[in-house]
């Protein structure tokens, strides 16, 4: 993506529905066009969202991680995969037994801890992030400014052990897989990056860059309904960080350590991509974050538009087609 970009466009007016916890970091739609999220007390939530502004939205309890539910994925028989920054990778029934079961909690010999994000093959291969191995969910802000890669893409094919395919991430967060299957991509946060993984054809198990310089930080992505994919991005660059990432790491890790004492304030600001299928821009929306701040997760059916949030107590929603 070129550096020079026309300016954005004004996120239409953002409709809350406001939850009683904070946090619900990502957004999936079920198959029935309700809105499922995962909350800072581990409980996973359903929306059915109103039919129209000013209309209530009803909310209800599906289920309990007892850990810290992040990114969500659907799977083709209704169940749920949930990304726990504290259990690792777990499926839950949200119209069964409440319990989760755990399919993936160690990778590489080590805890998996700060799974971040999955998306599930057809054939039921299940791809997902590790944001870092150095700082938990806690501590995220430490490890984008330390920049210190240690991020992972990781593969589990049914009945087998989770497989690392890509070491070295900035922060890996979301991932989502092309329509055909012939590739996944991941976001790079700490890089502003996009990554694209091979699956079919003569790069199979190669990667590549699919996007960069992004004009924000992404985090969760999904398939847009046009066919390529809507990333949220979770603060808008800052000179003082592009700066801060260009010094030795002595003084990164000076920085990141402060910032365990005194974490930053999230940025008053909401923004999400649209992308194709070559990683071109197709529209860029963004918001001061007087409606909505710290969008982390964004999802896209019948032509509205629903983001997520690391630190509000709501969700928002808006019409974009």
């Amino acid at each position: 993506m070129s550096r020079r970009r026309p300016a954005p466009d004004p996120l239409p007016r953002l409709h809350r529905v406001d939850l009683d916890a904070t946090g619900p970091e990502d957004v999936v739609f079920d198959h029935d066009g309700r809105v499922l999220a995962g909350v800072g007390d581990g409980r996973v939530l359903r929306m059915e969202l109103p039919g129209r502004p000013g209309e209530r939205a009803s909310v209800a309890e599906v289920g309990r991680t007892g850990g810290r539910p992040l990114g969500l994925e659907v799977l083709a028989d209704g169940r749920l995969l949930v990304c726990d920054a504290q259990r690792g990778l777990l499926r839950l029934d949200p119209d069964g037994v409440p319990g989760p079961d755990v399919l993936a909690d160690s990778v590489a010999g080590q805890p998996l801890r700060f799974c971040s994000n999955a998306a599930a093959a057809s054939d039921g291969t299940v791809y997902f992030t590790v944001s870092s191995r150095r700082y938990g969910l806690a501590d995220w802000p430490s490890d984008i400014v330390e920049h210190r890669p240690t991020g992972l893409l990781v593969r589990l094919i049914p009945g087998g052990e989770p497989e690392v395919l890509l070491d070295g991430l900035q922060f890996a967060n979301g991932v989502a897989l092309a329509p055909d299957e012939s590739f996944l991509v991941v976001a790079e946060t700490g890089a502003r990056r996009l990554t694209r993984w091979w699956l079919t054809g003569a790069a199979a198990g190669r990667h590549d860059t699919f996007a960069q310089d992004l004009p924000g930080f992404p985090d969760n992505m999904s398939r847009s309904p046009g066919g390529g994919f809507w990333v949220a991005l979770a603060g808008p660059r800052t000179p003082p960080l592009d700066w801060l990432h260009r010094t030795p790491s002595p003084v990164r890790r000076a920085a990141a350590a402060a910032l365990r004492l005194l974490p930053p304030l999230p940025a008053h600001a909401a923004g999400v991509v649209e992308l194709d299928l070559q990683g071109r821009l197709l529209r860029q929306l963004a918001d001061t974050g007087r409606q909505f701040r710290m969008a982390t997760g964004v999802a896209e059916r019948d032509g509205r538009l629903v983001l997520g949030s690391l630190v509000e107590d709501a969700v928002a929603w808006c019409d974009v087609r």
